[in-house]
């Protein structure tokens, strides 16, 4: 266990017997406070009782209340004198309240110690899970294109090949390397976008034009894929946005898409878009394996790779979605996944403030 970590632990544990030991001491506190004013009423009690005894042997009132001023001689009954006992009420009140306020601040100041402490043991634990997602991404994503270009690159080396045989190991070598490129693309993508180091840009957008041209950049791996992919969305409606990021979100959702479907033997995917209360919102529909109606929003998080039939690519980095959401949080739009469950296909709803007439 990391030495930080041992120091947040014991700070904690700390700080909650610190905790303890205040509301312990309101609670003596308070408690000697009713036994002091418990005291003097005992006390006062007696000078009534004495009191009684003087009425008796015949000494007077005046000075009865002279040598007893606390009592109150009324005939021949002595009690004790309202002030007086509105007093001791008084004080008794009083010292409460001064405990009550004084460990209030205490606990508050200790309570959010705890919360901090907490808080950073949370965020601490959730990230040694991402490190430890990462590792296995990692060791897992990029051994296998290197196990693969390791056999190519011996296979050619090995004995001489034909054109049409090197044409393949090559094709193959290439699309190994592009593969750990775009991974090695998107996790420094998401470091950049999790710290916030993108200046977005924010100017209108033809979403219609935006979303065909990545439609068609992804035709010839859809065919590969037996997917049939389509787009019909109005034209002349633009959102406010930037185009690199806009067609960044839509890539990474219509790839997803597509690695959804491939598992079934094919399907299709298909684009919409409306406009709708100062937005524009485009919906990507796919009849893949789909995914948990629960797992809707766990899909957004970092390195979040649902299990095969839950919607995910057997080959991803679980990081798609997550660059997804952030570009679009940072557009100042919003993104939604669902699903009626497992084989059901997928639905992500997109929206993106629309650009004013004027603007477009």
């Amino acid at each position: 266990m990391k030495s930080a970590r041992v120091f947040q632990l014991t700070a904690l544990a700390m700080v909650a017997v610190s905790a303890v030991m205040v509301a312990y001491w309101m609670y003596a506190l308070r408690s000697g406070a009713i036994e002091r004013n418990q005291a003097a009423r005992v006390l006062y009690s007696e000078q009534v009782a004495a009191a009684q005894a003087l009425l008796a042997a015949g000494v007077s009132a005046e000075r009865v209340h002279t040598t007893l001023p606390g009592i109150l001689v009324k005939g021949e009954e002595a009690s004790l004198a309202p002030e007086v006992d509105r007093t001791l009420a008084a004080e008794e009140r009083r010292r409460i309240n001064q405990f009550a306020w004084e460990g209030a601040f205490f606990l508050l100041a200790l309570g959010i110690c705890i919360t901090v402490i907490a808080r950073a043991l949370r965020a601490e634990a959730m990230v040694l899970h991402e490190q430890d997602n990462f590792l296995a991404l990692v060791s897992h994503q990029f051994k296998t294109p290197l196990a693969s270009l390791q056999l190519s690159l011996e296979t050619m080396a090995l004995r001489p090949l034909s054109p049409e045989q090197s044409g393949a190991l090559i094709e193959r070598m290439l699309a190994d390397l592009a593969r750990m490129e775009a991974m090695v693309t998107q996790i420094l993508e998401s470091v950049r976008l999790e710290r916030g180091r993108v200046d977005l840009r924010r100017e209108p957008v033809e979403v219609a034009g935006a979303v065909a041209r990545v439609v068609a950049s992804l035709e010839d791996r859809a065919k590969k894929e037996r997917v049939s992919i389509s787009a019909d969305l109005p034209r002349g409606v633009y959102v406010l946005a930037d185009p690199l990021a806009l067609d960044v979100v839509m890539r990474n959702l219509l790839e997803n898409a597509i690695s959804a479907v491939a598992p079934v033997g094919g399907g299709t995917v298909k684009v919409e878009g409306r406009r709708m209360d100062g937005e524009v919102e485009v919906i990507v529909r796919d009849s893949g394996v789909g995914f948990r109606p629960g797992d809707g929003g766990r899909m957004f998080e970092k390195f979040t790779r649902l299990h095969p039939g839950g919607g995910s690519s057997y080959f991803g980095t679980g990081l798609g979605l997550f660059i997804v959401r952030r570009l679009m949080q940072l557009a100042g739009g919003r993104v939604s996944a669902h699903s009626d469950g497992v084989g059901q296909g997928a639905q992500f709803v997109l929206a993106w403030p629309a650009a004013p007439a004027e603007a477009a």
